[in-house]
């Protein structure tokens, strides 16, 4: 597929933030980021993968859940999948991101998106988050968060305090703090038995995650996309990422019986997707 060159060229180029009209919209991004902004910027899309695989689960009128929502890829996917009677509650810490995943929201009139800049964790209090240089090149959805003492205070809240009256769907990516964000969604998991999507690629913190999806009744499968799509939207044909992978599980509720096809399940806390 040859794209057109109206989508290939850039909409806005500030310099640090570029826009373009991407697969499932115009969205604006880092010129700098080394893995969503180029994505973006490169094949006018990312996590394809993900996205189709979340569209096989989610209808119009749900309700889905985005932590650590970054500028809003997956959220805007998310919002025009469950439609105008569905919502979509985003979290994003960092003050920067939050900004243009609202942005986006807007720029693809996702008025079912409610965008919230805030952590989510096992408790409430806060926690410091950096003062990154956005326009340097970096990967800045890597950002892990606990260790700082100089930064923007923002506050941590849990899922649970948001008493949801629906929840099909939460996806969660914060670079090693998901089972914190798990333990502050304890209720709203065990009332609405949604369908979770964890990351999963801090070796150390493999087992634990895994055993409390298996203890809170989940099946858990490996989902392993590659983060290069030789079918993206802009028909690009080189792969600047290489073999690097995106290391998920998606964790379907044993109450709710699924088909899970072509992933591989997890049955034990010592299950691994790597190789030593």
């Amino acid at each position: 597929m040859t794209a057109p060159n109206e989508f290939l060229r850039a909409l806005l180029d500030a310099g640090i933030l570029r826009l373009k009209r991407c697969k499932h919209g115009p969205m604006m991004f880092f010129a700098g980021d080394t893995h969503i902004g180029r994505s973006l910027d490169l094949y006018g899309e990312h996590s394809e993968p993900e996205i189709a695989l979340f569209r096989q689960y989610l209808r119009p009128g749900m309700i889905a859940v985005d932590v650590g929502a970054n500028i809003g890829t997956h959220a805007v996917c998310f919002a025009q999948s469950v439609g105008p009677s569905g919502r979509v509650l985003a979290f994003e810490p960092q003050d920067v991101l939050h900004q243009v995943l609202c942005g986006n929201a807007a720029l693809n009139h996702c008025r079912n998106i409610t965008a919230e800049h805030k952590a989510l964790g096992a408790q409430t209090g806060s926690v410091i988050v950096p003062f990154l240089d956005y326009a340097r090149e970096g990967n800045f959805g890597a950002l892990e968060l606990g260790a700082w003492t100089q930064g923007d205070t923002v506050p941590i809240t849990t899922l649970d305090s948001y008493a949801l009256d629906a929840c099909h769907l939460i996806k969660i990516d914060v670079e090693g703090m998901e089972r914190d964000v798990l333990e502050g969604a304890r209720s709203t998991i065990a009332r609405h038995q949604p369908l979770l999507y964890v990351e999963n690629n801090r070796r150390e913190r493999s087992q634990a995650l895994i055993a409390w999806l298996l203890a809170n009744h989940y099946r858990p499968y490996w989902h392993l996309p590659p983060l290069f799509n030789p079918k993206n939207f802009f028909g690009e044909t080189k792969n600047v990422f290489d073999i690097t992978i995106s290391a998920n599980m998606l964790c379907v509720p044993k109450s709710k019986p699924s088909r899970v096809e072509g992933l591989k399940e997890i049955t034990s806390p010592t299950d691994r997707w790597y190789v030593d």
